[in-house]
């Protein structure tokens, strides 16, 4: 096998000077058995970068084996923090890099790379390929990228292992055409990618929509006879479906089917989920039959897919069958299925089966977030224009909402503040019209009316012209029912001066005040 230099890929063609040896990595990786650990065998940090790894890490650090403890360098001057490397394997070594990347603060992370470059270099490729993969898995990219361009400078060649990192360092980076461009130079130099590489960029392509492009690595495949596995596949069917083409993916499980693999749940779930997207929930339905059929077992994720169809399609009712069936099979909702149950069920009206399974929720303990307790505030005030009983449920939400602090939208104050006028609560309707101001709400005229309206027929008169007064320019409706109730009351230079007020602001009202024997007496 024709070996593949690091200088032909980019940020891979820097000279190569001696090797150095990292004061990061400052230690051979090849032999991990506790048994075989010794001194020269111990990942080690010198004082100067010391820094970089303070010794306040969390805990979680500390119960990796991580041992702290001063050591003798070549330099009487300076300290080391030798580690206690008693790993067996290198996905081990790289997950307590990562927590040591990830223990420092994201200013000083960019010294790692630094130190190894100003200080010694690497002794094996092996823990090359360990840092590079932990920058990689702590999300450090483009550090990673720094790294690998001073590959030659090591005077290290890349490994098939090598590559495969890298191709998933430019896949998280979302610049899959970059990673293909590794592929397509490992299968020139003859080194062969796993299916788990190919896999990943397939994955990047599909989640980007560019589903032609993760054929054209499918067909790479093909031809060096590495075998797709269902992890494959369903990295496809998902992203078929992400572009709208649910009849190919459909074809592609049959296919499937066909061959010697074995679907999963996952490549069931994949399909019946661009089912329900474009509407087709009934044709997810008969999947669902047919991987239960199978003996495959559905999660929760299998039955979200089906909650989001019923929920674009208007069957929300048919969602809370689905919810008991998943209960039956011991498959127990997760908050998802929950909230997208919750939310079809305020969409399309049926307010008291969604107070039903908010109530549920929140016997779970699951939290609903603050848009769907408005909008389910807002249905079941409305409701209670027709159905009063249903005030007491919008009164429990409304305090639970303001009990946890949550921001309630001017849109739901409205309705709330007209339904204690419903429930002849007139004096919280002034109280939740007062705070709707003071957090800056505009009033709305229409609220203004009711309120006014409220405190009138609980005869509270006083109260209702002080909204008139603080509040703005109800409408002549109001200004009606305040004349009529002095009228009624016969507190007749009361109902003279509503009128007045009225006539000031270009309103004229259609009741009068009684005694007066002209409106311009009134004016007067």
């Amino acid at each position: 096998m024709s070996t593949f230099q690091a200088s032909s890929l980019p940020h891979s063609s820097l000279p190569c000077p001696s090797p150095k040896r990292p004061i990061f990595l400052h230690s051979k990786f090849t032999s991990c058995n506790l048994s075989q650990s010794t001194s020269s065998n111990t990942l080690t940090l010198a004082n100067k970068t010391n820094n970089l790894f303070p010794n306040n890490v969390p805990d979680s650090i500390h119960k990796t084996q991580i041992k702290f403890v001063a050591q003798n360098n070549d330099s009487p001057t300076k300290e080391k923090v030798k580690f206690d490397m008693g790993y067996r394997n290198s996905r081990l070594r790289v997950e307590d890099l990562v927590k040591r990347i990830k223990a420092l603060p994201t200013k000083q992370r960019p010294r790692i790379v630094d130190s190894i470059e100003t200080d010694r270099g690497f002794q094996t490729l092996s823990e090359f390929n360990d840092l590079l993969m932990a920058l990689v898995t702590a999300d450090e990219l483009e550090l990673a990228l720094k790294l690998y361009s001073n590959l030659c400078s090591y005077q290290l060649d890349p490994n098939c292992w090598t590559f495969s990192i890298m191709i998933r360092c430019y896949c998280k980076k979302n610049e899959p055409n970059e990673a293909k461009k590794i592929i397509d130079h490992m299968v020139e130099n003859k080194i062969q990618p796993t299916v788990a590489t190919f896999t990943v960029l397939i994955n990047a392509f599909c989640r980007s929509g560019r589903v032609q492009k993760a054929l054209e690595v499918l067909g790479i495949m093909g031809l060096i006879n590495r075998k797709p596995t269902i992890q494959t596949y369903n990295c496809l069917l998902k992203g078929l479906c992400y572009v709208g083409e649910v009849e190919k993916a459909h074809e592609l499980l049959r296919n499937i089917k066909k061959n010697s693999i074995r679907p999963d749940i996952y490549t069931y779930t994949a399909v019946m989920d661009g089912f329900c997207k474009v509407g087709r929930s009934d044709e997810a339905l008969e999947l669902l039959d047919e991987a239960l059929g199978m003996g495959l077992v559905p999660n929760a994720v299998t039955f979200n897919a089906l909650f989001t169809g019923y929920f674009k399609e208007g069957r929300p009712l048919e969602g809370v069958g689905l919810l008991k069936q998943m209960k039956g099979r011991n498959c127990w909702p997760d908050y998802i299925s929950y909230s997208t149950l919750l939310h079809g069920l305020l969409k399309w009206g049926e307010i008291y089966i969604a107070m039903g399974i908010y109530e549920e929720m929140v016997g779970i303990g699951f939290e609903v977030d603050e848009r769907m307790m408005n909008t389910l505030l807002r249905g079941l005030c409305r409701r209670s224009r027709r159905e009063e009983e249903m005030l007491k449920y919008a009164h429990q939400v409304f305090d639970k909402m303001k009990n946890e602090g949550s921001v309630i939208y001017a849109s739901t104050y409205d309705l709330v503040i007209e339904a204690f006028c419903i429930g002849k609560d007139a004096d919280k309707a002034m109280d939740n019209l007062i705070e709707m101001a003071r957090v800056g709400y505009a009033l709305r005229r229409i609220t203004l009316d009711k309120v006014i309206r409220a405190l009138c027929v609980e005869g509270k008169l006083e109260e209702a012209l002080s909204v008139l007064v603080l509040h703005g320019i109800p409408s002549k409706s109001s200004f009606n029912v305040l004349i009529h109730e002095f009228n009624r009351r016969g507190r007749r230079l009361g109902a003279c001066n509503v009128y007045g007020a009225a006539v000031k602001v270009g309103v004229i009202p259609e009741r009068e005040p009684r005694g007066c024997s002209t409106k311009r007496e009134v004016l007067i």
